[in-house]
């Protein structure tokens, strides 16, 4: 068994995470690979309201008897959601593990903290790890180049931001971005990090609450299937390649402001294409590790096979190099 201080800090038998997704990110998967003992996580923002994500929170606990935590994702916005609602709903629902991300997160570490809940933080780069340990979280999870939804605008992959934020951190760290078989969670082991968080793997499982359409694409593309958009705006976000995702880079190309392209990328477009089946109707998040899927399982079938393959890995492969 492979046990390292992030499983003995989080409570889990393995140092596998499910991050949090938008519109992924539900009952149905979370429990799923919490049943499996990883740590699953709800996207609190999928929820339509601080209410709904309470229901959800009940709804998950009445699914599994093993921990799961919350993501809350905050991003600067015109109209931004009630943050400090869904915090409350998050801590009066008796959650102890919650997954931050995004923008200024301090208001929300603090009153985690003080409620006795454990906290990651999402991050893509060493500086805002460093600032995220310095704010109190358990752990951080930090995000390679290659991973699905928003990289960060430094580009850095994984081979060198772990090693790198290794270096300097005392917490904890995941490894994100690039990973979705027992290689990856080897090498992000070797790397420095203490577990991984995957999030496209866990999108083609029998679990995801998402189209088998968008599964057998994930499956059938190969690593360079992804495209990066909203980069002239300083908001890089990796998404699967369609005609969406090339027209967006076409109107970012010409120089056209945000509001050009807001209609192709707005979020209610995108759960619609997940829902209803169609690949090309939206925008939709995927990593380069789509390269690697290769089958659609069950989220038990998946750990279990990550760590027995793994184990095999470390004690036979690796030690027959030692020989």
């Amino acid at each position: 068994m492979l046990r390292t201080r992030f499983t003995e800090i989080f409570g889990i038998k393995h140092p596998i995470v499910q991050g949090g997704m938008q519109w992924v990110g539900t009952a149905e998967l979370t429990s799923a690979v919490s049943n499996a003992g990883a740590l699953g996580i709800l996207t609190a923002l999928t929820q339509p309201s601080p209410e709904a994500l309470a229901r959800e929170i009940a709804r998950c606990r009445s699914m599994t008897d093993q921990p799961f935590g919350v993501n809350l994702t905050i991003l600067p916005s015109i109209n931004p959601p009630p943050y400090a609602e869904y915090r409350r709903a998050i801590i009066e629902s008796g959650v102890k593990i919650a997954e931050t991300a995004g923008h200024k997160p301090q208001e929300h570490v603090e009153d985690f903290k003080t409620h006795g809940v454990k906290v990651i933080h999402k991050c893509t780069a060493v500086r805002h790890a460093l600032s995220a340990e310095r704010l109190g979280v358990d752990a951080v999870s930090i995000d390679g180049f290659e991973c699905a939804g928003h990289t960060g605008e430094d580009d850095i992959p994984g081979l060198i931001l772990i090693p790198a934020a290794a270096d300097k951190l005392k917490i904890p760290i995941l490894a994100s971005g690039g990973i979705g078989d027992a290689r990856g969670l080897v090498a992000a082991l070797a790397l420095g990090a203490e577990g991984v968080n995957m999030g496209t793997r866990f999108c083609a499982t029998q679990e995801a609450p998402i189209h088998d359409a968008f599964k057998q694409a994930m499956v059938n593309n190969d690593e360079r299937a992804t495209d990066l958009i909203f980069r002239t705006y300083r908001n890089t976000a990796r998404v699967a390649r369609n005609s969406i995702s090339q027209q967006v880079r076409e109107i970012e190309a010409s120089g056209a402001p945000f509001e050009k392209l807001a209609y192709l990328v707005k979020g209610a477009r995108g759960r619609e294409g997940l829902l209803s089946g169609d690949t090309e109707h939206g925008i939709w998040s995927a990593g380069m590790v789509q390269g690697l899927i290769h089958d659609i399982p069950t989220c038990a079938e998946l750990v279990s096979r990550i760590i027995a393959e793994a184990e095999a890995i470390i004690s036979t492969q690796l030690a027959r190099l030692m020989a």
